[in-house]
């Protein structure tokens, strides 16, 4: 894999990464200087598509209680206490209560932030969606889905970077592809440089610009006769052009790692650097012992995604016509509970997509069921849609990439009509 890391071994004191989360909330905004354009897309060149945006949720998250069977008794049955009571449920406080979606699924409480993307047709649920691999072991799921492969015979880059290396776009900005995090994600792998940010303010350096000019000059004495260095000096100077600490937006986005990363996600769309694929992590969603139903380590989980795609979606609102969202986990869990209150390593998961070009406030996929004889396994709920059928129809309608039978090896998407 071709990268370009910006985790840069410096000398320099800075503040800590917390304060310079605070700091990007707090300081004054003064002026529209954040987002000049820069001239790194070429025009007219080959058709490029949406800006895709993947969120993945590493630990694999527990879709029944995201996104609720509220209509399936055996839910009930199979969950006596960690299952989201139904929305007409009297017996509960109705913020306990699930959101209804359709009079058979509805949203965790804690999701209800996206009901407004819901309710405008701007989000695609795919229920009982995953991956044909059942090891449920994380890593081995992680990496077979992140490849886009089956098993461990297929292609060793990743399916984001197929599609980079099989789509020209004419597009030779530093910035096409950005992993969110001190390493690209896996799916991002493959003969295409991408890049790998973890805070736009830490090239700013807390605002020392006598530290960063230093920088500059060292690394450019370093640099100058190396092709992979003059890259990161151009990524450099795109930053550079960037203010993190003025940049305005009217929406707020929560105060989390994932907040920001979709926040810097939306100052690289809006700057026009180019930015053609942003991956992002949401980490912690192995739940095995009390996982919470309304309160806990899981909803807190499901705040911070819900509130942090609310705002993303309603801060790109101008662009979503030029911007899909995809979420997805590596598997689901099993569809009982535990004597731990948590949850075990299942099978069947769900993926969102969000834009302005999805056939929305739907549940797409065909329901498994969850009673006896419906379930696989030790006890999981099915998978009735490959998660490449959905990644093949946004790569094809969306990012004019047709290419799919070299992104997704030995494999037939089926199109799900998941978008317009």
């Amino acid at each position: 894999m071709v990268s370009i890391y910006f985790s840069l071994t410096l000398e320099i004191t800075r503040p800590p990464f917390e304060l310079e989360i605070k700091m990007l909330h707090t300081l004054p905004m003064i002026q529209k200087t954040w987002m000049p354009r820069l001239a790194f897309a070429p025009k007219n060149t080959a058709p490029r598509g949406d800006t895709l945006v993947v969120v993945f949720l590493r630990g694999a998250a527990d879709v029944l209680n995201m996104v609720v069977p509220h209509g399936e008794d055996a839910y009930y049955q199979l969950r006596p206490s960690l299952g989201i009571a139904r929305p007409d449920d009297s017996s509960a406080k109705k913020e306990e209560r699930a959101v209804d979606l359709d009079g058979f699924f509805g949203l965790h409480p804690n999701m209800y932030p996206l009901i407004d993307a819901w309710t405008d047709e701007q989000l695609a649920i795919i229920h009982a969606c995953g991956a044909p691999d059942e090891s449920r072991s994380h890593f081995k799921a992680m990496e077979l889905m992140e490849r886009g492969v089956e098993d461990e015979r297929g292609p060793a880059s990743g399916w984001i970077g197929r599609h980079l290396a099989t789509l020209n776009t004419g597009n030779s900005s530093p910035l096409r592809a950005v992993g969110m995090g001190t390493n690209p994600q896996r799916s991002l792998s493959g003969s295409v440089p991408v890049s790998a940010l973890r805070s736009i303010v830490d090239f700013h350096l807390g605002g020392d610009q006598q530290a960063l000019a230093q920088m500059r000059s060292a690394l450019n004495v370093v640099y100058q006769n190396d092709v992979m260095g003059q890259d990161t000096l151009s990524i450099m100077d795109t930053l550079e052009k960037l203010d993190p600490l003025t940049y305005q937006s009217k929406i707020p986005y929560p105060d989390s790692e994932f907040g920001l990363a979709l926040k810097q996600t939306a100052m690289l769309i809006k700057a026009e650097v180019g930015l053609e694929v942003s991956a992002i992590d949401l980490g912690g969603w192995d739940t095995h012992f009390a996982q919470g139903s309304v309160n806990g380590l899981m909803p807190n989980l499901m705040k911070d995604l819900a509130e942090g795609l609310a705002a993303f979606h309603a801060d790109m609102q101008d662009h979503q016509n030029q911007l899909t969202t995809v979420t997805m986990s590596e598997f689901g869990r099993r569809a009982s509970e535990n004597g731990s209150l948590g949850t075990d390593h299942g099978h069947g998961s769900m993926m969102m997509v969000l834009g302005g070009n999805v056939d929305g406030g739907k549940v797409h996929g065909e329901w498994p069921g969850m009673q006896d004889g419906q379930l696989i396994g030790p006890g999981d709920l099915a998978v009735t849609t490959d998660y490449r059928d959905v990644l093949s129809e946004v790569l094809t309608k969306r990012l004019n990439n047709p290419a799919t039978n070299e992104i997704f090896p030995e494999y037939q998407p089926v199109m799900r009509n998941v978008l317009k």
